[in-house]
């Protein structure tokens, strides 16, 4: 008989984007049945395959009110359904279903740590969430954390013993795919973006892929772009990523009517083809606050485009520092300006950074080789209960 195994998170997108593949290989070792659960989504329900049975359940991100109702939710699907393996991934929906199926008494709750959100806080509601955070933890029968650093850290703060947590691999949600990041296609990825765009070839551009907020450090990203194109008028900013409401009103709201109106900073918002705006890139930059991982500088690598990142502990196995790009202190647009400069001062050594970058990604982060590895890791969950 197959085993049933769910995954759960908060947003429909986030299984499409991280885990399909997972689910995918699972899928077809014939051994497993897959369940997805996460917020109603019609349109990204469309976009799964035929295998995948996906289980509607409303859920809000921070503390809500409703935390019970849907705990009790959960835990009625997950006693009905009797799933093997109960997996979940971000805060919201750990928290839920970590306590809904340990009620269940599902044998295997599996915590992907995909970072711990209260590390951006501070004051009370610091200590609110890490509360949070230890239960998802104590739920748990099993936790795969996404990185050594965030490993190490968890340990750090008591979240769970030393017993307790592993990183698969060498980490991240999935690894990239070297045929869909195939640098091969570079140079007309490159010219592509950069057309629709109007995009002058002999520019410099600096690109970001994210939410559009503050806690991405986008504030000292656009802070420093300002200073940038002061001294260079051959330097755009190609910023990637949801612009709504809900996150732009996190910016600066002069910084943020400065970059709308600055024709040499690109709002291009979400798009389906990440891989072709990296390679449009001549350096990504990421200054975020936190991050269970940062997924985008390894996915930049991967198109042989250098990075600037910030000095956080989700960062730290990303990339090699001075070798693969360069790292600065977080919420410093100082110290971001002063590594953009020193990357457009030097093209030669941002070219061979992005060259360094992509041979770290083929040797450390493949997503054939890591998703295989998950699989093995969920089998012998299985056999060892």
């Amino acid at each position: 008989m197959k085993k049933k195994i769910c995954f759960v998170t908060t947003i429909a997108a986030s299984l499409r984007t991280f885990l399909l593949k997972t689910a995918e290989a699972l899928y077809e070792t014939g051994e497993f049945e897959i369940y997805f659960m996460a917020n109603p989504d019609a349109e990204i329900e469309k976009e799964f395959p035929e295998f995948v049975h996906f289980i509607p359940v409303k859920m809000k991100r921070g503390i809500d009110a409703e935390l019970i109702k849907v705990i009790l939710n959960m835990k009625k699907i997950f006693k009905k359904e009797k799933f093997d393996v109960v997996q979940y991934f971000t805060p919201n929906a750990s928290f839920y279903a970590s306590t809904a199926s340990r009620l269940a008494k599902i044998p295997n709750r599996v915590y992907t740590q995909w970072g711990m959100v209260y590390v951006g806080f501070s004051g009370i509601k610091r200590k609110i969430f890490k509360l949070l955070e230890k239960t998802t933890c104590a739920n748990s029968t099993y936790i795969e954390v996404e990185n050594r650093a965030n490993l190490r850290f968890s340990h750090s703060e008591g979240l769970y013993p030393e017993s307790k947590g592993v990183v698969i691999g060498n980490g991240s949600a999935a690894g990239v795919s070297l045929e869909r990041y195939d640098v091969s296609k570079k140079d007309e990825f490159r010219a592509s973006v950069r057309a629709e765009h109007q995009i002058p070839e002999e520019n410099f551009v600096f690109g970001f892929m994210g939410r559009v907020t503050r806690d991405k450090g986008v504030n000292e990203l656009l802070t420093a772009a300002q200073k940038m194109i002061e001294e260079h008028q051959d330097v755009t900013f190609l910023i990637a990523g949801a612009l709504s409401d809900t996150n732009v009103l996190t910016l600066n709201p002069q910084l943020y009517a400065w970059a709308q109106e600055c024709p040499n900073v690109i709002l291009a918002g979400r798009t389906p083809v990440p891989e072709q705006y990296y390679a449009a890139m001549d350096c990504y930059v990421m200054p975020s606050y936190r991050e269970g991982f940062g997924m985008t500088i390894i996915e930049a690598q991967g198109m042989k485009t250098p990075v600037i990142i910030s000095d956080i502990t989700g960062h730290e196995d990303t990339m090699l520092p001075d070798v693969t790009g360069l790292c600065v202190p977080v919420r410093s647009s100082d110290a971001l300006f002063d590594a953009m400069n020193t990357m457009y001062a030097d093209k030669e050594k941002c070219a061979l950074m992005g060259a360094k970058g992509r041979e770290y990604v083929e040797n450390n982060f493949e997503q054939k080789k890591l998703i295989g590895l998950i699989v093995e890791a969920r089998k012998n969950l299985i056999k060892n209960n």
